[in-house]
Formats: structure tokens, C-alpha cells, sequence
């Protein structure tokens, strides 16, 4: 009797890791994803490393998404890594490229005439939107690798966890890891 039973424990066994395995990768791939960010081109609303992030797929592939929301998306000149970017222009918007790039307090003056940020503009095709990161200094985004595909957004980040602070609130209250909602910072005027 042992000698039945244990095959059919082992196959019911796998069976069931089997089926949590496909359960698992269908959350995490169409309902919700919480991954690690790294990198400084967030700042201050992402802590350059020790954050994790939120990510609702709900709004993937940009269904829903308006200007001022923070998304997670596939980086589209390595797709091997993701990004996490503010949408900064939506389709039709027309967009300064970067007026930073003609700015004589970072820039030669002969770079900025070079470069003439204030007078390159783009208008985003359908289909696409442009991200830049928070910290315009330290991020690769759309001025670098122009418009962002739809296709390549994975979802919205709505909350982040700073993990490396411990259990309390900058302010000592307690909360599960310094749990913060990401919100959207857009003024329309």
C-alpha cells in the first residue's frame, strides 16, 4: 500500500507545484508585479536602490494611463532591463525636447548652440508617450531613446516600500516597511 501511495503523492505533489507555478506567473505577468528599482533617475519620488515598486498591469501596454502617472516599462534600447519613468507627454502632445541641453549654467556656449534644446521639438505619434525620469540630471528616458511604444509598458507603479529603513515612518510611526502611495504630481492649469 505505501509503495502505491507514494507514486501518487510525488505526481499530486508536482501536479500542484505545477499548477501554483502557472497561477503565480499569471499574476505576476497580468494583474501585479512587485520588482526592485535601482538607479537615481527617480529621485526623490524612488530611493535609488533598497525600493521595490507596486505595479498594477492592469495598464499595461498604456490602457488608462494619463500624463503624470509612473510607469514600469521595458527599457526599448535593452530589452533585457526595465525602466521606471513619469509619463510626461501623451499622444498628439507636442514635446520641447530638452531645454536643458541649452542651459549656459551646465553647457558650453558653443554646446548650446550646438545643441538648441529650446527649439527641437517632437509631436508623440499614437501609439507611444514620452517618459522622462524625476531627476532630469541622472536620467536616460525619452530625450535619450525618443518616444516610448505602449507596447513596452508593463503598468502603473501605485505604491513603493523603502526596505532598508526598517519598519517605521521617517516621522517613527510603525508601517509594514515605509509603505508610500506613488500619486500623480501633473497640475493642468
Amino acid at each position: 500500500m505505501v509503495l502505491v501511495d507514494s507514486p501518487r503523492f510525488l505526481a499530486s505533489t508536482i501536479s500542484w507545484t505545477l499548477k501554483a507555478g502557472c497561477v503565480v506567473h499569471l499574476v505576476h505577468e497580468f494583474v501585479y508585479e512587485f520588482t526592485e528599482t535601482r538607479g537615481e533617475s527617480m529621485l526623490p519620488t524612488l530611493q535609488p536602490k533598497h525600493d521595490y515598486v507596486h505595479a498594477l498591469k492592469k495598464y499595461r501596454l498604456g490602457k488608462g494611463l494619463k500624463i503624470g502617472d509612473c510607469i514600469v516599462a521595458t527599457k526599448p534600447s535593452d530589452p533585457d532591463q526595465r525602466v521606471c519613468k513619469r509619463i510626461t507627454g501623451m499622444p498628439g502632445d507636442i514635446i520641447l525636447i530638452d531645454p536643458s541641453s541649452s542651459s549656459e549654467l551646465t553647457n558650453s556656449p558653443s554646446s548650446c548652440v550646438y545643441h538648441d534644446g529650446f527649439n527641437k521639438y517632437i509631436k508623440v505619434p499614437e501609439g507611444h508617450v514620452w517618459v522622462t525620469g524625476d531627476n532630469l540630471c541622472h536620467s536616460l528616458d525619452s530625450r535619450s531613446y525618443s518616444v516610448l511604444p505602449m507596447a513596452l509598458i508593463k503598468g502603473k507603479i501605485v505604491a513603493a516600500n523603502s526596505m532598508d529603513k526598517g519598519l517605521r515612518n521617517s516621522d517613527g510611526s510603525f508601517w509594514f516597511w515605509n509603505f508610500r502611495w506613488i500619486t500623480n504630481t501633473f497640475v493642468s492649469e
